[in-house]
């Protein structure tokens, strides 16, 4: 901890340093930066001002980027994060220069707020502890960010698992928004994640003159694999969404289609009756059985056979099944 040092209610910077090395590696971690995180950034380090722009909470980056400046490399990456259970882009910067790496995010990026806690108290345990690179550093705040994102794949395979029992248990109402949220939950995550891998392959090439190439290219490798196992996880989660949502809509209209069919059975049957009862209502002159002592009971017999004879032809033609 005596080498954490807060330098201001935004700015944070841990100094990794191995005592048998000579040299020592800044991370500076800041949360929504603004004018002022943007000036004392521009002062220490002078970085580019369209890229400290970039940098500031409310600007949002719509692409990944990595651009290679004199001295440094500057890139903007995009994880998912859920909020409410809604999945949103969480955006976060880096500036990458011998000794140092800078990260700037709007802190909802849980895998990287808690990776810079545990540096904090035991960086003894990191890679660039014994390296003091920051091209190991960043390759390690990106594998805990990647890896953040397999809790979100199992969070919608518990979500999958949900729904398939709810369609399954005949409760197709309460599955359909479930269905839409988890559709648009899993489209959120593939814009989010579809252009990593090209921007992981770019990394592969990064030098520092702390660590073999070998090695980078190595860790970096893995990263990419990461990205590439989560987008097939993403496309084997959105067949089967889709696949549910197909079932589900079956299911619903197979149940539109028996309350249709029973409507119309009813109407069906019930039309002879308001037929008959239409005509013998008219005040005609000489109605049968209207003068008759049993005419009422002779018209209730009618109806009465009309709706079984109605009755027993559907059952022949095998309707009421």
């Amino acid at each position: 901890m005596g080498n954490f040092k807060k330098i201001s209610v935004k700015t944070e910077k841990l100094i990794i340093d191995h005592p048998g090395t000579e040299y020592a590696l800044e991370w500076v971690n800041i949360i929504d930066a603004g004018s002022k995180e943007v000036d004392y950034l521009r002062k220490k380090y002078k970085f580019n001002l369209g890229h400290l722009k970039a940098s500031v909470a409310n600007v949002f980056s719509q692409r990944p980027i990595v651009v290679e400046e004199d001295g440094y490399l500057f890139l903007i990456l995009h994880f998912p994060t859920l909020i409410d259970g809604r999945v949103i882009a969480g955006e976060v910067e880096f500036f990458i220069g011998h000794g140092y790496l800078v990260s700037l995010h709007n802190g909802n990026l849980p895998a990287l707020t808690d990776f810079f806690e545990k540096a904090k108290k035991d960086q003894d345990t990191l890679l660039s502890f014994q390296t003091e690179s920051s091209a190991t550093l960043l390759y390690e705040i990106l594998d805990r960010l990647l890896k953040s994102c397999y809790d979100l794949m199992d969070q919608n395979s518990l979500s999958i698992e949900e729904v398939e029992d709810l369609i399954f248990e005949q409760h197709q109402k309460d599955a359909v928004s479930k269905i839409l949220n988890l559709r648009r939950n899993i489209i959120n995550v593939r814009k989010i994640m579809q252009n990593h891998k090209n921007i992981l392959q770019k990394l592969m090439l990064i030098k520092s003159s702390l660590v073999p190439p070998a090695l980078l290219k190595k860790q970096y490798g893995n990263l990419v694999e990461h990205s590439k196992r989560i987008w097939e996880m993403l496309e084997n989660q959105k067949e089967m969404v889709n696949v549910l949502n197909d079932t589900n809509e079956s299911l619903l209209n197979n149940r539109l289609s028996n309350i249709m069919k029973t409507l119309t059975l009813f109407s069906v049957i019930v039309f002879p009756l308001t037929l008959l009862a239409g005509i013998f209502g008219m005040n005609a002159k000489y109605m049968p059985f209207v003068n008759n002592r049993y005419g009422f009971w002779a018209i209730l017999f009618i109806m009465i056979l009309s709706s079984w004879g109605m009755l027993s032809y559907f059952k022949k033609k095998d309707w009421l099944n």
